[in-house]
């Protein structure tokens, strides 16, 4: 089982790393469409996505995949690879506000599932390899074997953080294999990718402090919810074919990007641009407000992608906005606990929130991160934003 593990990291690793560098030669082409033909360019992008998902076949979103691997005994089917793989590179290439942490768990997971089929594995077991491929995938992606470990299990159920406790260390070791293979070939994840100011913890206030950051990060954290949801109610009531509801979006998300340039993309190297940028409270109000409208037209007018890094970028600027009214709190502080709490907030994955933070940011002191994280989670709605990782509902 080790080396079936193994090999399920291995494949994920390679899968990764294939997949991101086709992804940055997309982006770096696509790049060089700015002004106004970046409307253009993001409109024919959505709907070229949306007639593969038409033609090919709907790969479904993370609460098909969270759903499959709880109600569907772990099966990830993985016929749905090809519609996810060329929709979701030409949506995060364009600069959709998703990113590429969705695909990688639908295909990392499925290959989990695929190998599971092969030896004939059954119950818990495949569910279980399932489970390690998904950690696979978001280990690639953030570069901690731990923190990727712990998400592929928290994000599965909205309460109970590792009710498939069986899967921990298939997850772990796939992990780790995945992330050394992807390291190799991109060269990624072997240091912090956000450079935040140097912070030093010397006052126990600072605790305090997390957790009021935290509270406002939370209420944007509804914000987001709320519009995501009624945006949803939109669209649905749009009869039309999946590469019409696309290409709408890509309209919206191309003047979005016009307007505000540093809204396109997924955040990934916009992060460090933002915090670094000296802005202005006005312009960095401006930068929320149309972030969290780009995020919920990507998330419901069917562009293929995740949403954890985007809501990163999202806690980031409402960080850099508290700053201008708390100027006397660390910076690095005020920034990581909005990142921390809106994620645990809309993603109900407290521990893994914390680690991931902690390695992509070098940030030294998880405590805060974590007071911020539980704030975050504490303050979710009721209802959580992944409707699968509720209970199953018995008719």
């Amino acid at each position: 089982m080790f080396l079936l593990w193994a090999l399920v990291g291995v494949i994920g690793g390679i899968s990764a790393g294939i997949y991101w560098i086709v992804l940055e030669f997309l982006t770096h082409q696509m790049a060089f469409f700015e002004g106004w033909l970046v409307i253009p360019v993001m409109a024919i992008s959505g709907l070229l996505a949306g007639l593969i998902i038409h033609f090919i076949g709907d790969p479904g979103e993370i609460d098909l995949i969270v759903n499959n691997i709880r109600f569907n005994k772990g099966k990830l089917n993985p016929k749905n690879n090809p519609s996810m793989i060329l929709s979701s590179l030409l949506c995060v290439a364009s600069g959709g506000s998703l990113g590429p942490e969705a695909p990688l768990v639908q295909v990392t997971g499925s290959t989990g599932s695929w190998l599971g089929k092969i030896c004939r594995l059954k119950g818990e077991q495949l569910r279980s390899l399932s489970i390690a491929g998904m950690a696979s995938g978001f280990t690639a992606l953030f570069g901690a074997p731990l923190g990727g470990s712990l998400f592929s299990l928290e994000i599965l159920h909205y309460k109970h953080a590792v009710e498939y406790y069986q899967a921990i260390i298939p997850a772990f070791v796939a992990s780790c294999f995945s992330y050394i293979i992807f390291a190799l070939i991109v060269h990624l994840g072997l240091g912090p990718i956000w450079n935040l100011p140097t912070y030093e913890m010397s006052n126990l206030f600072d605790f305090g402090y997390a957790i009021l950051f935290a509270c406002f990060a939370a209420l944007i954290g509804w914000v987001f919810i709320l519009c995501t949801k009624s945006l949803k109610q939109l669209f649905k009531k749009l009869d039309s074919p999946i590469y019409v509801k696309t290409l709408i979006g890509g309209i919206i998300l191309g003047i979005i990007s016009f307007y505000f340039p540093l809204t396109r993309y997924f955040g990934h190297h916009e992060i460090n641009d933002l915090i670094f940028s000296d802005s202005s409270l006005y312009f960095l109000g401006a930068i929320l407000i149309f972030k969290i409208l780009a995020i919920s037209v990507t998330v419901t007018s069917g562009w293929r992608g995740g949403f954890i890094i985007p809501l990163f970028f999202v806690g980031a600027t409402l960080g850099l906005i508290l700053h201008h009214f708390f100027p006397g709190i660390n910076l690095s502080l005020t920034i990581i606990s909005c990142m921390a709490a809106i994620n645990a907030c809309v993603t109900r994955t407290p521990m893994s929130t914390t680690i991931l933070l902690a390695t992509l940011t070098g940030f030294e002191y998880l405590i805060p991160i974590l007071f911020a994280s539980l704030t975050g989670y504490f303050l979710a709605p009721r209802v959580p934003f992944i409707s699968s990782q509720m209970e199953k509902v018995k008719k």
